[in-house]
């Protein structure tokens, strides 16, 4: 049963954000990298700037979100996601610190998956974070969190995250 749900396609939604180096070069080589070995690109959303979230004494982040269809389970999905952060460089120093690029799985299908210390979808911070919300409503806005069940631009519109996102 498990291997046919590997098999079956999903939509698994992304989010990839850095704020070293030449910010827009990684966020596109990360998106190629994805499509080449993960699934196929749906759709990719507008890049948006924020200052740095958790840790504040940083450069600006770029961020985007990013839905693909893939036959990889979430771990896989996760998996392929870190090793592609790796080979663009990323090392990880602090919790919320620089870096050139990252990666999050936030929503995969309409699974929740809780793996402690591993993997938990939808991403638990999500709907707080309006790093997260803005380039996802704009490429998912009718999808539903599947906890909430409420709509990714219903959470986005409701949001009180005070943290100032604007579309690069």
């Amino acid at each position: 049963m498990m291997l046919n749900q590997a098999l079956e396609c999903q939509t698994a939604y992304l989010l990839l954000g850095g704020n070293l180096g030449d910010r827009m070069a990684n966020l596109k080589k990360a998106i190629e990298l994805l499509n080449d070995k993960v699934g196929g690109v749906l759709s990719v959303s507008s890049l948006y700037e924020t200052a740095a979230w958790g840790k504040t004494d940083q450069p600006a982040f770029l961020n985007q979100a990013v839905a693909l269809k893939t036959r990889l389970s979430a771990l896989e999905v996760l998996d392929f996601a870190l090793n592609i952060e790796q080979e663009l460089g990323r090392v990880r120093k602090d919790k919320w610190g620089e870096r050139l690029i990252d990666i999050d799985l936030i929503l995969f299908g309409d699974q929740v998956i809780n793996i402690p210390d591993k993997l938990q979808v939808p991403h638990p911070h999500m709907q707080h974070r309006k790093f997260v919300m803005e380039p996802l409503a704009e490429i998912a806005p009718d999808v539903l969190h599947p906890v909430l069940g409420e709509t990714m631009l219903s959470i986005c519109r409701n949001i009180s995250d005070p943290l100032e996102v604007k579309k690069f």
